[in-house]
C-alpha cells in the first residue's frame, strides 16, 4: 500500500519527499517503523541514492525514486492506497557505447600522434618565415623536463582534491576555457587556407589586439568561445549535450598532443610511471580515507553524491548507454573515459611517430604503440565488466604501450637512441673549415681557361660572405708538417 509518511506503517511502502535530510536517514526511519520499502519523491533530477557504504549495510528494505509528476498521476489515478511491487532487472554487463568510446579514444590518439609528429618534422626541415604572430604561436611546443613532470603530477593531485571539495563550478570553468583554446587550435589550420577575410583590424592600443590580427582570426575565436558557452548553458541536457562535450574534449586532447612534447623515451617512462601510481592510488587507495567509502577519482568523475547542483565532470568523454535499461527512465546512465587516459599514452605515441620520421623507420613505432593502446583499452573494458567497479585505465594502458615500444626498440637494436632521443639530430652536418689552409697552385688548364662561377654559386657567395676584389697572390705550397712556406 502507498501511504504518506506516518509514525508507524507496518507492511507498507510509504512515499516521502526528498527534502534536506540524507537518503540514509529517510530509509533508516522507515525501516525502524516497520516499512517494507520506501519511495522517495523528487521535484528535481532523479539522482540514484548514494552515501556511506557502512551505513547502508544496516538497510534491509528496497528504496526507489519517483518523480513528482508521476506521484501526482499515481495519486489521481489510484487514490490514496494501492498494492505495489518493486522490480529491479539485472543490468547488462557490457554496452554498445563501449565501441563508440573505443573509436573516439583510439582515433584521437592516432590522429593526434600523426598530426603532432608530422608537424614537428616539417618544422625541423622546412623553416618557413611566417608573418602572422598567431601562426608563430601555433608552431611553438613545450619540451617536458623531469622537474616539469614532478610539478605536473603535484598539480594534478591538488586539482583532483580541489575538485573533490569544490566541485560545482571549478570544473565547468576550466573546461570552457581549455576547450575554446583547443577548438581554435584545431580549426585554424583549415581556416587559414580560406581565401577571404585576410584583412587586418586597424591600428589600436587595445590589449591582445595591438598586433592587428586578421579578421578571420577574430571570427574563429568568437565561434570557439560561442560553442563553449552553448555547452555551458545546456550542459545538463542529457539528450544531446554529451555530443558537444565529446567534440570539445577531442579538440582539447588534440591541442595538448600538438603542444606538449616529450623529448626522450626516458621522460615518457618517468611521466607514465608516476601517473600510473597516481591513478592507482586515487582509485584503489583513497576509499580508505573518504567518508562515503568511494574513491576520490570515481567521485570526481561521476559527480559527488552530495553535490548541490548535481554537476558532472566535463573533463571526460561520455556516451550514454545504448542498451535498453530501466535506469534510463530515472537518470540516463553514461560510460566515461577521462582525458588523462588519452593524453598520457598519446604523448608516447607522438614521441614514437617523431622517432619514426627522423630515423626513417616507416612508422613502425607509431603503428605498434597505437595498436598497443587499443589493446590496453580493450583490457580496461574487460576488467570493468568483470569487477563491476571503476577502473584506473592507466593500470592497463601504461604497461601495454611502454612495453610494446621498448620491445620494438630492442628488436631493432635502437634502444640507446630511442631511450635518449639521440635520433633527433639535423640531417645535414657541415664540415669544419680550416682557415689556415692555403690555396693550391692552379694547373695549366685551369690557368688557361678559368671557369666562371654559375649563378647559384654567385648567389651563395653573396649570401655567405661579402665579395672581395680579386687579388693576385703567388702560388704557395702547403707543408703538412707545420713548417712555414718558402
Amino acid at each position: 500500500m502507498i501511504q504518506p509518511l506516518f509514525l508507524c506503517f507496518p507492511n507498507r511502502i510509504p512515499m516521502v519527499m526528498r527534502g534536506n535530510c540524507t537518503f540514509y536517514e529517510k530509509v533508516r526511519l522507515a525501516q525502524i517503523n516497520g516499512a517494507k520499502g520506501l519511495l522517495i519523491v523528487s521535484k528535481d533530477r532523479l539522482t540514484p541514492p548514494a552515501g556511506n557504504k557502512t551505513q547502508y549495510e544496516e538497510i534491509d528494505i528496497p528504496v526507489a525514486l519517483l518523480s513528482y509528476s508521476d506521484m501526482l498521476d499515481i495519486s489521481k489515478t489510484f487514490g490514496k492506497g494501492q498494492l505495489v511491487a518493486m522490480y529491479a532487472p539485472n543490468e547488462p554487463v557490457l554496452d554498445y557505447n563501449m565501441v563508440i568510446i573505443f573509436l573516439m579514444a583510439v582515433g584521437t590518439v592516432a590522429i593526434g600522434g600523426y598530426w603532432a609528429g608530422s608537424r614537428d618534422s616539417k618544422k625541423r626541415y622546412m623553416k618557413h618565415k611566417r608573418d602572422d604572430s598567431a601562426e608563430k604561436q601555433e608552431e611553438e611546443t613545450v619540451d617536458v623536463t623531469p622537474i616539469m613532470i614532478c610539478v605536473f603530477v603535484v598539480m594534478c593531485c591538488n586539482m583532483l582534491v580541489l575538485l573533490y571539495f569544490f566541485y560545482d563550478h571549478l570544473g565547468t570553468m576550466i573546461f570552457c576555457l581549455a576547450s575554446s583554446v583547443g577548438l581554435y587550435s584545431c580549426l585554424w589550420p583549415f581556416v587559414r587556407r580560406l581565401p577571404f577575410c585576410k584583412c587586418r583590424i586597424p591600428e589600436n592600443n587595445l590589449p591582445y589586439l595591438h598586433k592587428r590580427p586578421q579578421i578571420r582570426m577574430l571570427l574563429l575565436s568568437a565561434l570557439c568561445i560561442g560553442v563553449s558557452i552553448i555547452w555551458m548553458v545546456f550542459r545538463n541536457e542529457d539528450q544531446w549535450a554529451w555530443v558537444l562535450q565529446d567534440a570539445l574534449g577531442i579538440a582539447f586532447c588534440l591541442y595538448m598532443l600538438k603542444t606538449v612534447r616529450l623529448p626522450t623515451f626516458k621522460a615518457c617512462t618517468l611521466l607514465m610511471t608516476v601517473l600510473f601510481v597516481y591513478d592507482v592510488f586515487f582509485v584503489f587507495i583513497t576509499p580508505s580515507f573518504t567518508k562515503s567509502g568511494q574513491s576520490i577519482m570515481v567521485e570526481v568523475a561521476a559527480g559527488p553524491s552530495d553535490s548541490s547542483t548535481h554537476e558532472k565532470l566535463p573533463m571526460v568523454l561520455k556516451v550514454p548507454r545504448l542498451n535498453s535499461s530501466p535506469l534510463a527512465l530515472c537518470d540516463r546512465p553514461f560510460s566515461l573515459l577521462g582525458f588523462g587516459d588519452i593524453l598520457v599514452p598519446g604523448l608516447l605515441v607522438v614521441y614514437c611517430h617523431r622517432f619514426d620520421i627522423l630515423t626513417q623507420s616507416y612508422r613502425i613505432y607509431f603503428m605498434a604503440c597505437t595498436v598497443a593502446y587499443g589493446i590496453g583499452l580493450l583490457i580496461t573494458f574487460v576488467a570493468l565488466a568483470v569487477m563491476q567497479m571503476g577502473q584506473p585505465a592507466l593500470l592497463y594502458l601504461v604497461p601495454c604501450t611502454l612495453l610494446t615500444s621498448l620491445s620494438i626498440a630492442l628488436w631493432r637494436r635502437e634502444l640507446p637512441q630511442f631511450w635518449t632521443g639521440s635520433g633527433f639530430v639535423p640531417a645535414i652536418v657541415l664540415a669544419p673549415i680550416n682557415c689556415t689552409q692555403t690555396a693550391a697552385p692552379p694547373t695549366k688548364e685551369a690557368s688557361a681557361k678559368p671557369e666562371s662561377p654559375t649563378a647559384e654559386e654567385q648567389a651563395s657567395q653573396s649570401e655567405d660572405s661579402p665579395q672581395d676584389p680579386p687579388q693576385k697572390t703567388p702560388p704557395v705550397e702547403s707543408n703538412e708538417e707545420g713548417k712555414k712556406p718558402n
